[in-house]
Order: structure tokens, then sequence, then C-alpha cells
């Protein structure tokens, strides 16, 4: 079953489901089909064209979702770049600005990412210590409708249109 873009009343992209609990909410008056895909959906009685993307008939609030901490995301938000001496590599470490055995913690505001001698350098120091300055202080950063749908955007072209910020996020 393919997959389908489900938008809030107001356009946000909310989350993906599949083509049957599209249906359901179609069914039920919850949600109005803005474009539809390529298959169809066959039950003993009928068959469905298969909705692409969805918005629904009430305004949904919910929390915003946040960016996971993982490396990956971490190397995107510095764009693979060391905080450090600005160069920019595929091989990069994560370090710790406040060193956690002296009480840094593990998140957001205190990782960032660093090349190999950069982070030898540094050490278990804190950056006066250590004589080194970031260039740029590190920070959470905002998930959008391309951090939601980021591994089905390739997929579905006909989306690219309902996610204004389709290329990238800072």
């Amino acid at each position: 079953m393919e997959s389908v873009l489900v938008l809030n009343q107001n356009y946000e992209p909310l989350n993906v489901c599949n083509g049957r609990r599209a249906l359901l909410l179609l069914h039920g008056g919850k949600a109005e089909v803005l474009e539809h895909g390529n298959e169809c959906i066959r039950t003993p009685s009928r068959v469905y064209p298969n909705p692409s993307v969805i918005r629904l008939v009430y305004l949904i609030k919910r929390p915003r979702p946040k960016v996971r901490l993982s490396r990956r995301e971490l190397f995107h938000r510095d764009h693979y770049t060391c905080q450090y001496c600005g160069g920019r590599s595929k091989e990069l470490t994560i370090d710790h600005v406040v060193p956690r055995h002296r009480g840094g913690r593990h998140n957001w505001d205190n990782l960032v990412s660093a090349c190999r001698s950069c982070n030898h350098r540094k050490g278990g120091k804190s950056l006066e210590e250590s004589r080194m300055k970031l260039l740029r202080p590190p920070y959470e950063p905002k998930a959008n409708g391309y951090y939601i749908l980021y591994e089905h955007i390739r997929k579905y072209d006909g989306w690219s249109k309902f996610v204004p910020e389709w290329l990238g996020y800072d």
C-alpha cells in the first residue's frame, strides 16, 4: 500500500499514514482528498482510487516534533564542519563543550562536531583551558515539514508542493 501524506487543516504536514487509514479518515468525513495516487484500493464490492495527499477537516493542535539527537543530525546541524577549526570532513567526532566528567550534559546545547585533531587537542578540558573557540554556539535545531517527511519526500515527488521547506532545514 502506498503512503499518504496527512496535512492539518492549515496545510501543515502532520504525518504519513497508509492508504487504509486514509480511507477510514475520508469515509468518516474527517478528511478530504487533495491528490490521488497511482494505484487503487480494492474491496470485495468496490474499487477506490488511492489517495496520495489528504487534508483534515478540523485543525489538530499538537506539540511540535523535536529533532532526535543523533550523530547524523548533529553533523547535519553543523554542516559537517569542525566547530573549532572550520575544516569540512566526513570523518568527524562528537565533542562535549563542557566535558561530561565536569557536569556537562549529553544534549544539543553541549554537543558540537569536531575533527579528530581538534577533539584530541581539547581533550577533557574546558574551552578556556584549551584556549579554543567555537565558530558558533551549539543549539537545538527545530523540526519542520522536511524533518517529518525526509524519508518519503524523494519517493513521492507530488508532495513537495505541500511542504514549502522541502529543500532542507537549519
